[in-house]
């Protein structure tokens, strides 16, 4: 991996939060991912399972965690499985953590070969009463293949048909919301990493230019930084492709007189961060791009005021709907007469702001949570606020990563460029 060494005392904390939400003899299993195929021998880069990398920072593949509090040897309450490494593997693919670097890694002693698991675990399975399986339980998840996590599950309730099964998920998606202060220093090494990668395009970015190009710019500020790369996939829309909200073709030249709405991160160490800036390609916005600008960056700033611990996302959505109505109403795109005739289920302003305002940020670019419950310090969001006006070919999106604490809220893309000024000064230099 690219990335520093992670001090591990944030997975053995993970780990002992999952814990604590079992019931009593309980034992859960969790499975990274698959190294997925492409064609003939090829295959894509591996991403590890967020919730195991989240439990025991292990980012290889063949890798498995068991967690039993209550076992009855009192020494197996966590135990480590992953890939056994030899001279070949070393050769063709490089070496695997051994032993000894997997505790390093995970802070976890009881480590053992991946094809051991069912020697081991078998009196495992035979004194738990409860199994914890975990799933892709995201409400946006739309998955087709089926993974190894989901083989496991299957292969293991055929194998033990009477054990009452529990689902991992929803104390995942409840623990991993609440950011430490490791995860917090992560989320905030991809923020600045990002803003390397933004700075450098301010002086790139001119008439002419493609969007390729400024895509290449960006991953090459990210790879030398440390990232892996995208913390998914790069948007960099130039005019009326702004108002396609998911484009990703990233293949027109950028025209004199256009913004370009560049919706682009790094992760780091698998997390991610969460930008977008709307820029000039000539550097310089004409009065109605400023006068749009600005009117989102209002809606920006007063949103992010409003990500208060026990704000309820009911209330935040409905207060970030009112003020974005305000501000169409100034630009003229709506007029009263559609305000008072909209429907309360499709509000006026959705016309032209159709997306949610904010989404939680972590280990995923869309990392999990309820958002059925009040917010919480600890929580990291979006704020992204857009207006987009196919009519006028054009986009406006700003988006920062909000942390909420016990007093307010933490901007961790606070020192990433955002006036209007101060891009069209950068991109004059």
């Amino acid at each position: 991996m690219k990335y520093e060494a992670i001090n591990n005392q944030l997975f053995t904390d993970n780990r002992r939060k999952f814990a604590a939400q079992l019931k009593p003899n309980s034992m859960a299993v969790f499975v990274s991912n698959d190294i997925m195929p492409t064609n003939a021998d090829g295959s894509m880069g591996f991403r590890q399972n967020s919730d195991l990398f989240y439990l025991c920072g292990i980012d290889q593949e063949e890798t498995m965690l068991v967690i039993f509090p209550d076992v009855k040897d009192g020494k197996h309450k966590e135990v480590l499985f992953v890939r056994e490494t030899s001279e070949l593997i070393a050769i063709w693919e490089g070496a695997k953590l051994n032993k000894e670097e997997a505790t390093k890694v995970s802070g976890i002693e009881q480590v053992y070969w991946f094809h051991e698991f069912d020697k081991i675990c078998k009196a495992f399975f035979a004194q738990a009463e409860n199994i914890y399986l975990n799933s892709n339980e995201h409400t946006r998840r739309y998955i087709e293949v089926e993974t190894a996590q989901d083989r496991f599950n299957k292969s293991l309730m055929a194998k033990y048909p009477l054990h009452h099964y529990e689902r991992s998920a929803p104390i995942m998606h409840r623990i991993r919301a609440i950011k430490g202060t490791i995860e917090i220093d992560l989320i905030q090494k991809a923020c600045d990493i990002t803003e390397k990668g933004f700075r450098r395009l301010l002086s790139f970015i001119k008439p002419g230019v493609w969007e390729h190009e400024i895509e290449a710019e960006l991953i090459h500020e990210f790879i030398r930084n440390r990232s892996q790369g995208w913390a998914y996939g790069p948007i960099i829309a130039s005019g009326a492709s702004a108002c396609v909200l998911h484009y990703v073709e990233n293949n027109r030249q950028c025209k004199d007189g256009d913004v370009i709405l560049l919706d682009v991160a790094a992760e780091y160490a698998n997390y991610a961060s969460d930008l977008t800036r709307s820029i000039p390609v000539n550097g310089k916005y004409s009065q109605r791009q400023k006068d749009v600008y600005n009117a989102v960056l209002r809606v920006h700033r007063s949103a992010t005021k409003l990500l208060l611990p026990g704000q309820t996302f009911e209330k935040y959505n409905k207060a970030v709907g009112d003020l974005m109505t305000e501000e169409l109403l100034k630009l003229g795109l709506l007029k009263t007469e559609d305000v008072k005739k909209q429907n309360p289920n499709w509000p006026a302003y959705k016309k032209y702001f159709m997306h949610g305002t904010s989404h939680f940020l972590g280990l995923d670019v869309h990392d999990v949570g309820f958002f059925t419950e009040p917010m919480q310090a600890g929580m990291v969001f979006t704020v992204e606020p857009g207006i987009y006006i196919p009519e006028e070919g054009l986009g406006i999106r700003i988006e920062n990563n909000i942390l909420i604490t016990t007093t307010g809220q933490m901007d961790l893309m606070k020192n990433i460029p955002i006036e209007t000024e101060e891009i069209e000064s950068l991109m004059r230099a």
